[in-house]
């Protein structure tokens, strides 16, 4: 472990996350989390921990992580659906070569369902951003 720890923690939770402040400054030298806020990241919300006041320092680092946090999500999603590209892709070659009757029957319904769902849904989209740029212009 550092020397020089950070002077916040933040535990990630689903929505969002618990924030530490972090203190070594004590007789024992012995790490010491205080829980000072919980956040939500999707409606931006920061609840202090308690009856505790936030300080100016704090929301800042809080909402300077908030703003790290969601750009980091964003980037995950966009890269899952990269992924599921691939997949798709790797998912079409195995029915095509390796794929057994049996296995074809067991997944081709689903399938076709939810690429149905997802071409549908893709179309709409597309049109919509070609209908805005049109009343636009």
């Amino acid at each position: 472990m550092s020397a020089e720890l950070p002077e916040y923690y933040f535990r990630v939770r689903e929505n969002g996350a618990v924030v530490f402040r972090v203190d070594t400054e004590n007789r024992q030298r012995r790490i010491e989390m205080d829980q000072i806020a919980v956040v939500n990241i999707r409606n931006g919300e920061i609840k202090p921990h308690g009856q505790r006041d936030l300080s100016e320092r704090d929301l800042q680092e809080i909402r300077s992580w908030m703003a790290t946090r969601t750009e980091l999500l964003a980037r995950r999603d966009i890269d899952d659906i990269h992924r599921a590209v691939d997949h798709l892709n790797l998912t079409t070659q195995w029915a095509q070569s390796k794929a057994s009757a049996d296995q074809l029957e067991e997944v081709t319904d689903t399938l076709l369902l939810a690429m149905h769902d997802l071409r549908s849904v893709l179309v709409r989209k597309k049109a919509d951003r070609l209908m805005g740029k049109t009343r636009s212009e």
